[in-house]
């Protein structure tokens, strides 16, 4: 009993310590939940820059232009060489079925327009327009730049 009281009496503030640091650097490392970040669980593609979610929370993706599914591009919207199916089939591989982190940015006909990323921190709008299938559209980039 003595050994044990004294082991308390002696390592035990040093104990809590190492605890409440561990506890803080765990809470540093976690991202932020805030009014402006939420978790999509993908549930279909609609389009090169547009996706839903399983909750039906619909996201445009942020700063992008892919062509409309018809092949088309809307007037004063970005023109990529891109297809849309290529567009299609490049969100569909990046983000079908998968968890995304998501941060709003603004709504855009009845949709959420975010910034996505998936688990290992790959920024989906970003990877869009790498892959060239999706240009960046700077006049919303310039409110809110993807690609940080």
């Amino acid at each position: 009993m003595f050994v044990a009281t004294f082991i308390i009496v002696m390592w035990g503030p040093a104990m809590v310590a190492n605890l409440q640091s561990a506890a803080r650097q765990t809470a540093i490392q976690q991202p932020a939940v805030t009014a402006d970040t939420f978790v999509c669980n993908v549930a279909s593609i609609t389009d090169g820059d547009t996706l839903r979610c399983r909750d039906g929370t619909r996201i445009r993706l942020h700063a992008i232009s892919a062509r409309e599914t018809d092949e088309t591009c809307s007037p004063g919207h970005p023109c990529p060489a891109a297809s849309a199916m290529a567009a299609t089939e490049e969100l569909t591989r990046l983000a079908a079925g998968r968890q995304l982190s998501c941060e709003r940015v603004g709504r855009s006909y009845n949709r959420v327009t975010a910034i996505c990323a998936d688990e290992a921190g790959l920024e989906i709008n970003c990877a869009m327009v790498r892959s060239g299938t999706a240009e960046l559209w700077d006049r919303f980039n310039a409110q809110r730049a993807i690609c940080r």
